[in-house]
């Protein structure tokens, strides 16, 4: 017996076209009944024709609704209410439909013997039995299974937060699938007006009382939560007070039905700091950025990086003509190109060795594939590091921009969209000034494109925002290094503050902007809440189950070079206009003149060349007043400008 009951258990699911099946065989069985207990209550002779033509056609209809209301997507063994309402809404429609057909048939069938109302109603209700109660009877018998199967390991206490249509069929789905050795016991909810009600038979609690009431928090262990659909500060909340009470906080994705719930319940996982800064997505029209891109030729630089690679990952989501990934990096560039073939193998794309410093490379990569949308990503990025070599900051962040800005308009591309960040405003080191100055000539010649070539003129963007969660040189894997070794963990300063973003909506957001930005634009992303790094360490420290200040302490190292305790998306004299993407403004930035940039620069690079890094950082701060150096050795050079 306990064989058997172990091969059950181990029964695969049967796939949607299989259940469909199952579904039409159902359909047959409750015709043929229904149809033969009318003909003797009729006093009816069978008659083949109509009989093979009322089959076929109560087959197709019910066929046609149960797969229209997608009755075949529910997996039997975890069949329950909302399932039971697909059929009855699909034979209700069937119903009707048949009711009109038999109607029609009476009149231009005569001498046929055509189901009467009765005798449908009887057939309807007759297949609703047959479905429900084979369904349920499968739904019960391994439901015996996993009870008889299960009683070893008793399963773990958890509560699901927010109790939308989603999580209850999670819910359905956790526990009826033993081998997670979950059991939700009940609802969270921030809504008061739920809280002390029941659904699902489940109890709703009040997220603010779950943690002071004792006999309810001694009821669970874990609480479940989709990062994606709440807002940062709940999930700040809930993480808080779960490390405070010792109660895990665990995230899986969403789940949209129950098709494919057993996969992506499988990535049930311990909460991450990414998740607690994940903020809620907001949807973008993808359709117009494919349209966009389809069939263009699409250059990445920086394609090997954290931004760069993500872009590349959403644009082959496109169906490009050809995807051009350039990079210096050998073996990065290398990985993101087989990682393209094996997850993209229909896009053609090409990976190129290439440093955007170096100008006739470049223009030779342009002459031979004549790029049509160039995102810029490529850049020196980390500032103490970049406080140490200005020269190359400004070789590879500002002639590199100067270099594909110039290629683009020489090979005429539709568009550029160049990647900036929250440094360059108010730049206190040598990395947001570099930016901040390709920025300035970026501007400055879409400016004079647009005034020399109107409408043909290529569409110069920039894009400015702050950290992205999980980047290369993150302060994340930095700390989760710390813990992972003991600690401690070192912050430069207690008050220091940071913006923080997904890639991946970093990333989109840049391709939106890409799609509807008209040139000249500097586009600001909306980055939320800033986040105290201090804060946000002790978060960590309590998600990996340990206490801040107790089991793990944090150190302040002081401010690196180059360093401020906060960064700015706006100087305090620009001003924002909104765009239809609420995450997106443009900034109404203060415009060059493109002779004054190209001068400047050209006394830049110049210095640059000779490593004379007194002189190099001298002339950016000419070029840029506002360039104010902090906790830096520059410092002394703000006083001869």
């Amino acid at each position: 017996m306990s064989m058997l009951l172990s091969l059950l258990q181990k029964v695969p699911f049967l796939p949607k076209w299989a259940v469909w099946l199952l579904d039409m065989i159902l359909i047959i069985a409750a015709f043929l009944i229904s149809y033969f207990i009318s003909l003797v209550v009729w006093n009816q002779n069978f008659h083949a024709p109509s009989f093979h033509a009322q089959l076929l056609t109560y087959v197709l209809i019910i066929g046609f609704c149960f797969y229209a209301f997608r009755v075949h997507i529910s997996v039997i063994r975890y069949f329950g209410l909302r399932d039971i309402m697909k059929v009855c809404v699909a034979l209700l429609c069937a119903g009707v439909v048949l009711l009109c057909i038999a109607m029609l048939g009476r009149h231009y069938c005569k001498g046929w013997f055509i189901l009467p109302i009765s005798g449908i109603m009887f057939y309807i209700l007759l297949e609703f039995a047959f479905v429900i109660f084979f369904k349920i009877s499968v739904r019960l018998l391994f439901d015996y299974v996993r009870e008889k199967n299960g009683k070893t390991s008793k399963p773990i206490p958890v509560l699901l937060f927010n109790p939308i249509q989603a999580n209850i069929d999670l819910t359905r789905f956790i526990n009826h699938q033993r081998s997670l050795n979950y059991k939700v016991i009940g609802f969270i909810s921030m809504d008061e007006q739920l809280s002390k009600k029941h659904i699902f038979n489940l109890p709703v609690y009040n997220a603010r009382e779950i943690f002071h009431n004792t006999k309810i928090r001694n009821q669970f262990a874990a609480i479940v939560i989709n990062p994606q659909e709440i807002d940062r500060e709940d999930k700040q909340w809930l993480s808080k007070q779960s490390g405070k009470y010792g109660k895990d906080l665990l995230a899986t994705p969403s789940i949209r039905g129950l098709d494919n719930a057993s996969a992506r319940f499988t990535l049930l996982k311990k909460l991450k700091i990414e998740d607690l800064l994940q903020r809620i997505p907001i949807e973008i029209d993808m359709d117009n950025i494919a349209r966009q891109l389809h069939g263009k030729t699409v250059m990445i630089t920086g394609a090997a990086g954290s931004i760069g690679s993500e872009i590349v990952n959403q644009v082959c989501k496109f169906n490009t003509g050809l995807l051009l990934m350039c990079d210096i990096a050998e073996s990065p560039l290398h990985e993101i190109g087989m990682e393209v073939q094996d997850k993209f193998p229909h896009i053609k794309a090409k990976a190129l060795m290439a440093d955007v410093r170096d100008y006739d490379l470049m223009k030779s990569y342009f002459e031979t594939y004549r790029p049509d949308v160039i995102y810029h990503a490529a850049a020196y990025k980390h500032v103490p590091l970049m406080e140490e070599f200005p020269c190359e900051a400004i070789l590879t962040n500002v002639m590199g921009s100067k270099n594909i800005a110039d290629l683009a308009a020489e090979y005429n591309a539709e568009a550029l969209v160049m990647i900036s960040t929250d440094k360059a405003v108010n730049p206190s080191n040598v990395m947001g000034a570099s930016k901040r100055l390709a920025e300035m000539y970026v501007q400055s010649l879409s400016k004079k494109l647009k005034e020399e070539r109107g409408e043909k003129a290529p569409r110069f963007i920039i894009t400015r925002f702050g950290n992205v969660l999980g980047s290369n040189g993150s302060v994340i894997p930095r700390f989760e290094q710390q813990i992972n070794s003991g600690g401690p963990i070192t912050i430069t300063h207690p008050d220091i503050i940071r913006y923080f973003m997904t890639i991946t909506e970093a990333c989109r957001l840049v391709l939106d902007a890409g799609n509807f930005g008209k040139g000249g634009e500097v586009f600001v992303f909306d980055m939320g809440e800033p986040v105290q790094i201090k804060k946000m360490a002790e978060e960590m420290i309590r998600l990996s189950g340990y206490k801040p200040y107790i089991n793990i302490d944090i150190v302040y190292t002081g401010l690196r070079p180059g360093e401020k305790l906060y960064e700015e998306l706006l100087y305090d004299q620009e001003a924002l206009q909104s765009t239809h993407n609420k995450k997106i403004k443009i900034g109404i930035v203060k415009e060059y003149d493109y002779q004054q940039i190209a001068s400047g620069l050209e006394t830049l690079l110049a210095a640059a060349y000779k490593r004379n890094v007194n002189e190099t950082v001298l002339q950016m701060k000419r070029m840029i007043p506002e360039f104010i150096s902090h906790n830096s050795k520059f410092e002394s050079l703000d006083q001869t400008t």
